[in-house]
């Protein structure tokens, strides 16, 4: 596993990209420190790694921008929780990331850069629209989560500094866990919008997905203990047949 050799805490972007820039040093980023990526190099494989905390260099800031919610990469969970800026699912979802010690260290920068593949709070991001700026030593961009998700490579070099999500619409959230204090085995989250019901699922995939009911049927979902990869799928079509009638809407 992998051991922490040295820890940073750059005041600046600036000082933040020098660090990441070194040659033959290898290192993370953390922002609240909930999840440091344990997995050495190999079976067995011991890596020496440095930290570069970035509570000191990204915002913990929400407000509304634009008819949107921006929120800073280094609010917490529990921020969220709390704003009445944040859409009410987001807020119940980001509530069931885990018990208030984690919320209120988790942040939403880390979670994003996470991907947790059973992140209901990953799935609302999703159907709230959600895209992430990332600032990188030759300038920011732009990108979708679901791009993000899909390809963990488009945040090579860059930090995270901001997440936006749009408002309104009418959403609702189905989902089916072992117990209700579980972690769920699939979990379906759905939106209104002008153009339909937005749908995303976790537990199917390597990250939350956005699917539609057409889709869902062609998922080959990871099986594990809790459930095989037919039973995982006929929870993500169940479910979603479940929010679209609550929605009373199609997807």
């Amino acid at each position: 596993m992998r051991t922490i050799s040295e820890y940073h805490r750059p005041a600046t972007l600036g000082e933040a990209f020098e660090l990441l820039a070194r040659v033959g040093v290898r290192s993370t980023l953390v922002a609240g420190g909930t999840v440091v990526n344990a997995a050495g190099d190999g079976a067995g494989a011991a890596t020496e790694v440095e930290i570069i905390d970035l509570q000191a260099v990204c915002p913990g800031t929400i407000e509304e921008v634009a008819g949107r919610v921006v929120i800073g990469a280094m609010a917490r969970l529990q921020d969220l929780v709390d704003s009445p800026m944040v859409p009410p699912l987001l807020r119940e979802l980001a509530h069931r990331e885990g018990p208030n010690t984690l919320r209120n260290a988790a942040t939403i920068g880390g979670t994003v850069a996470n991907g947790d593949p059973e992140s209901e709070l990953l799935g609302g991001l999703l159907i709230h629209e959600a895209t992430v700026d990332i600032e990188r030593s030759a300038g920011a961009s732009t990108v979708g989560l679901s791009e993000l998700l899909a390809d963990p490579n488009v945040l090579a070099g860059g930090i995270i500094s901001s997440i936006s999500v749009a408002t309104g619409g009418a959403t609702a959230s189905a989902r089916t866990g072992r117990t209700p204090a579980d972690v769920p085995i699939v979990a379906v989250m759905g939106r209104q919008t002008p153009g339909g019901v937005l749908l995303a699922v976790t537990g199917v995939a390597s990250t939350p997905i956005l699917a539609t009911t057409g889709t869902i049927d062609a998922l080959q979902p990871p099986a594990d203990f809790r459930g095989s990869t037919e039973y995982r799928r006929y929870l993500a079509g169940t479910l979603a047949n479940r929010v679209i009638g609550e929605l009373g809407g199609d997807a």
